[in-house]
């Protein structure tokens, strides 16, 4: 009797190891199937996210604001350590998400003062000066629009401004300018502008006083926008 009794344990054991065993391997197979799941899942969203960022590098962006501007002393301000043109700039940029690019002189020599800086913008226009630009505007073909702005220097754009219009193939494109002054308005810079390039469309001229980019940038930042939204 003691030995039926042995023996029926011994083969309920056998059962209940065999059943772990298949339970087990069941659990593992379960695991599997799920752990490749996940992982065509992950190179899938992968594959997505790196036709995404291939698609925004390529195309790039088709707005630029090119500007010149400059600190020290400045009419009716006083002496800037930002310039009036390039706060303006800074205000299309953040609205628009345009690149920027900043016309800086080769060899700048301007003056921090404001009478000294007038007399060598006069000269500089007499002479019908183009001053070398330092940096040149990477990938221009890709820009459909120019946002260029300026201060107004006796009536005119800097001679630096027509360098830089006489540097690149403007055909097709669309200029938004913008300039600075002290009292001038835009000086009838938009009709300038296209005679120095022809081949592109010249919008009208946003002017802002460059009292107000130093005293009242909230009133510009509106000006801005609804130039924009125009």
């Amino acid at each position: 009797m003691k030995r039926i009794i042995a023996l029926l344990t011994v083969i309920a054991l056998i059962f209940a190891f065999a059943g772990c065993s298949a339970n087990t391997k069941n659990e593992s197979t379960e695991k599997a199937t799920a752990s490749k799941t996940e992982t065509a899942s992950a190179n899938e969203a992968t594959a997505e996210n790196k036709t995404s960022n291939s698609t925004a590098t390529s195309n790039g962006k088709s707005s630029v604001v090119v500007y010149f501007s400059r600190t020290g002393e400045q009419y009716g301000v006083g002496v800037i350590e930002k310039g009036n043109t390039a706060i303006v700039a800074d205000m299309i940029v953040e609205q628009t998400g345009a690149d920027s690019f900043e016309i800086l002189p080769k060899n700048d020599n301007y003056p921090m003062t404001y009478k000294e800086l007038t007399d060598v913008a006069k000269e500089e226009q007499n002479q019908n000066a183009r001053p070398e630009i330092k940096d040149t505007l990477q990938n221009f073909e890709q820009y459909d629009t120019i946002y260029l702005g300026y201060p107004i220097w006796w009536g005119d754009l800097p001679m630096i401004c027509y360098t830089f219009l006489e540097s690149y193939d403007f055909s097709g494109k669309t200029i938004i300018p913008f300039c600075t002054h002290a009292g001038s308005g835009n000086a009838g810079t938009q009709s300038k502008i296209q005679s120095a390039v022809p081949n592109a469309t010249v919008k009208d001229v946003l002017a802002i006083a460059g009292t107000d980019t130093q005293n009242n940038p909230d009133s510009v930042k509106t000006a801005v926008k609804e130039c924009l939204n125009k």
